[in-house]
């Protein structure tokens, strides 16, 4: 008889051999990117196949409040959780031997749950490959190292380093800016590695502490559960060395803001080969395409990847942030860059997605965007070949503004599905009504005498 343990990937089985297996945590990633879910003795979770969770998890707002549930009557019924065995990793921070597995979704009749990310992203993957397409992802994920902050008037400042100073800004790709927390980064590749997952770079970015890691390319849904579990090795490696990790768009007034950007190539699922490009390794139409359907509904999708009031603060000019839908080559202030490469790994890198949005979510509108360009078949507007900076601004500049333009997007809708956009929404409506109710320090210093 076949134990559960060899279904799990071979990382999981290393980290474990010679070891008795102490707690497994069941868990899923709600419309923050929070993991929810249970944790249970090793031995229980070898009896049980399945467990149950509220629907309600998806309703819960990164507050801990709840939005009302826009299907009505909020009776809370239990979602049937079962375990994706291919997702099961070690959580090598803990102090026992525990694995953390990923669980699908779905309802009482078997169906997949809507409200689910991972399940949104799911749909959108299945779209394309509907059409004989396999979507190709790259990740890359931005974020800052600061000094412990536990009181939240305060404003958040870098961390110590090894040298005793304070991590220094417009440090770009210095390596000696990177080892000033050397030990965090050595975690991060141990937790990594124990983990299975592979880093394809780590560098020093623009921020005062901020850092930059790389994914190789991938399954979309693969790729979106690697950065959920590097989310939370990364905030655990810092806290080992006295520091938080902090996935914010624009944690430090006056720094650049936290990206991740995601390359996308589409192959054939007959040949393997990257439909952006042809027998001559020249631009194909449906590269154009995916540009352009980008161009057009990356507008409605701009709630998904900068989901927070403090997203829309990265949309600075020459921050090293898109403020446009322009197109270029090997150009970083237009919002979509063709990086350098070679015909088979033709791709398109979508600069607008924050570090704070859901892995999921994120990667699943901006495949959305180009799905749609795809299906359409309507070429972008002409290259940018200057400043794209210079040019008109075509997003939203808020939160309730983005909800406002992806709830009257049909075609963003279709796609991502109906019952998670009106989930979706009714949560972000009531974040930013409830940001809203917050009174800033701004507001204090500059009405409370002057007005």
């Amino acid at each position: 008889m076949t134990h559960w343990t060899d279904k799990v990937p071979q990382a999981a089985r290393d980290y474990m051999a010679g070891r008795r297996l102490d707690e497994v945590e069941c868990i899923v990633a709600d419309i923050a990117g929070v993991a929810r879910g249970k944790a249970m003795p090793a031995s229980k979770f070898a009896r049980q196949e399945k467990f149950y969770l509220p629907n309600s998890i998806f309703l819960q707002s990164i507050t801990g409040e709840w939005a009302d549930n826009p299907a009505g009557a909020f009776t809370e019924p239990d979602m049937v959780m079962t375990p994706d065995f291919s997702t099961a990793t070690a959580a090598p921070w803990t102090a026992d031997w525990t694995l953390q597995v990923i669980h699908d979704a779905v309802d009482q009749q078997g169906n997949p749950v809507p409200t689910a990310p991972r399940n949104v992203l799911k749909r959108v993957v299945q779209l394309y490959r509907d059409k004989g397409w396999n979507p190709v992802v790259a990740p890359e994920m931005e974020f800052f190292l600061v000094a412990r902050n536990i009181d939240p008037n305060q404003p958040i400042i870098p961390p110590m380093g090894r040298t005793g100073r304070r991590a220094a800004a417009k440090q770009a790709y210095s390596m000696s800016a990177v080892d000033e927390y050397g030990k965090v980064i050595d975690d991060i590749y141990d937790f990594a590695e124990a983990q299975g997952f592979e880093i394809d770079g780590i560098l020093q970015e623009g921020g005062a502490g901020q850092v930059e890691i790389n994914l190789n390319h991938g399954d979309p849904v693969a790729l979106a559960d690697e950065i959920f579990y590097f989310k939370r090795l990364i905030r655990e490696a810092a806290l080992r060395h006295d520091c938080f990790a902090t996935f914010m768009a624009k944690p430090i007034e006056g720094e650049p803001g936290s990206a991740m950007h995601i390359h996308h190539s589409v192959t054939d699922m007959a040949t393997g080969r990257n439909i952006f490009s042809d027998d001559r390794g020249q631009e194909t139409a449906a590269f154009l395409h995916f540009i352009g359907g980008m161009q057009r509904h990356l507008p409605a999708a701009v709630a998904l990847l900068a989901p927070y009031v403090n997203s829309y603060r990265r949309y600075v000019p020459d921050f090293a942030a898109p403020i446009n839908l322009e197109w270029g080559r090997d150009n970083r202030t237009t919002g979509l860059r063709v990086p350098i490469s070679g015909p088979d790994a033709r791709r398109i890198e979508n600069r607008l997605a924050g570090m704070d949005c859901n892995p999921y979510l994120g990667i699943a509108a901006s495949l959305a965007c180009g799905y749609l360009g795809l299906i359409e078949a309507e070429n972008p507007r002409a290259e940018c070949l200057g400043d794209a900076y210079m040019s008109r601004d075509e997003l939203p500049y808020n939160l309730g503004d983005a909800l406002d333009i992806m709830a009257d997007s049909a075609p963003m809708r279709s796609v991502l599905g109906e019952d998670f956009c009106a989930v979706y929404e009714a949560v972000k409506r009531n974040e930013y009504k409830e940001f809203l109710q917050v009174i800033s320090p701004w507001e204090r210093e500059h009405l409370l005498l002057n007005v």
